[in-house]
Formats: C-alpha cells, sequence, structure tokens
C-alpha cells in the first residue's frame, strides 16, 4: 500500500482496524497517514500483528517507522512481538528514525532495555495533561517548535506504561498519572505515551467496546464521555512534533 513520492515510511501496525475506523476512515492506516503523513511520501503498511513485516533488505530504504498502539501487552511473548522486538533493535543499531505510539512507546522501550507493565494506578482513558521537562539537553526536532506551552493534552488509552527507560533515554515529557510520557534516543527514538493521531469520536468508540468488554465500569467511562465534552486535545501541536521528528 502506498501513497506517491519520495521519503519513505513505514507504519508498523500492531492492532486489527475496528469497525468504526474501518467504515469512518478506511482502517488506522488513513488515520496514521492523515496525522503523521504529507504530499510526496511513500507510506508503506506493515499489519506486524499479523506477521506482517518487512524483510531486513528494505529496512535501509525507509527514512522512518512507526508503531502503533495495539491491544496486546508490549510485556508479552507472543511470537509477533519478539520479532517486533528484534525488528526494533535492528532499526535501532541502524540510527533509523522510529516513531512509537501508546504500545509502540512500551515496545520500544522494552525492545531496547527498559522495564514496561501494567500500571499501579489503573487505566487512563481519556485527555490528559502533559509536561515537557523543562530543563532538556538539545533536541532538535523540539527546539524547531519555538516556545513549548507548559502543557498539552493528548488523548490517552492505556493500562500499561514505561517503568524505566532503556540506558542513554531521556525522559522528555510526564504527567500527574504516567512519570514516562515521552523519552528518546538520540534523535532517532521517540516514544509517546498518548495517541496524537486519534480523534475524539475514534476514543469515544473505543471506550464503548472497553465498556462491551466490561474492561471498566460505565460510571468511568461517563466521566471520560463527559471530559471530551468540555476540552480539546492539542492535536496540531502533537502532529507537529511526530512530523518534525520523523522528518527532520
Amino acid at each position: 500500500m502506498k501513497v506517491g513520492g519520495e521519503k519513505r515510511y513505514a507504519l508498523l501496525l500492531a492492532a486489527k482496524d475496528s469497525d468504526y475506523v474501518k467504515k469512518v476512515y478506511g482502517g488506522y492506516f488513513n488515520v496514521f497517514l492523515a496525522a503523521f503523513g504529507e504530499e510526496g511520501e511513500i507510506w508503506d503498511l506493515y499489519r506486524v500483528i499479523e506477521g506482517d513485516f518487512p524483510d531486513i533488505d528494505e529496512l535501509q530504504n525507509y527514512d522512518g517507522f512507526v508503531i502503533s498502539g495495539s491491544p496486546c501487552d508490549a510485556y508479552g511473548n507472543d511470537y509477533w512481538i519478539l520479532k517486533l522486538c528484534l525488528l526494533l533493535r535492528n532499526l535501532d543499531a541502524m540510527e533509523k528514525k522510529v516513531l512509537g505510539i501508546c504500545f509502540g512507546h512500551q515496545v520500544l522501550c522494552r525492545a531496547l532495555g527498559g522495564k514496561v507493565g501494567k500500571s499501579y494506578t489503573g487505566w487512563d482513558v481519556g485527555l490528559r495533561k502533559v509536561s515537557v521537562v523543562k530543563e532538556l539537553a538539545p533536541c532538535c526536532f523540539l527546539d524547531e517548535l519555538g516556545e513549548i506551552p507548559a502543557s498539552l493534552s493528548v488523548i490517552e488509552c492505556h493500562q500499561d506504561e514505561v517503568f524505566e527507560v532503556p540506558l542513554g533515554a531521556e525522559v522528555i515529557a510526564s504527567s500527574d498519572k504516567t512519570g514516562v510520557e515521552m523519552f528518546r534516543i538520540g534523535s532517532h527514538i521517540l516514544g509517546i505515551q498518548g495517541h496524537p493521531e486519534y480523534t475524539k469520536d475514534i476514543l469515544q468508540n473505543l471506550i464503548d467496546r472497553l465498556l462491551n468488554m466490561d474492561a471498566i465500569e460505565r460510571g468511568f467511562a461517563e466521566k471520560v464521555k463527559f471530559g471530551l465534552q468540555t476540552a480539546e486535545p492539542d492535536r496540531k501541536f502533537w502532529e507537529k512534533i511526530c512530523r518534525n521528528f520523523l522528518k527532520g
């Protein structure tokens, strides 16, 4: 699956398309493309959750990779997760740009030697204010943004988190719920716990599915939905962070 152009990126999709996202957006690939893609680029899709991976001799042809969220645990030992960890270690050794989102953030951390697990404080679903660390080492993809707001709202939906970042990594954002909301390694690895690519309707549908699965309680779901009616995520700023990182 390609969208014409010169620079080439790959989405490593770690979730199956929900019926809602297929109906409204044509699949998660289109959601990510709308958030991070630009005219004149090639984007390829690999459904890693189904065992579809890029060949090792193709990796050098890509300018960057994005790992999506997933209903699976980043600390699980499913074959595809272990294979993904091996791929991520190869990409790190090649210093390829890799952006991890939610599960992608966690599995990236695990693959490179950090620690992840189930959050001690339970689910984080809804809008969360994330604070970027003030005293950061020079970081080109953030520096290019100019003045960064004291806090940025992002859509979150996770019950696992990063406990310890890999050796050599720097925590660049946190929240009152999660200690590692963002981390980076050099200028080629970036993990984001939230979902810069999500729209509020995607999250609302996901909340309904979690409720139907008895994964969350009704009162919690209603509180989150009310919060979504009264506030907005800083999507444009998050998209700019991700694009600056991938294309800088």
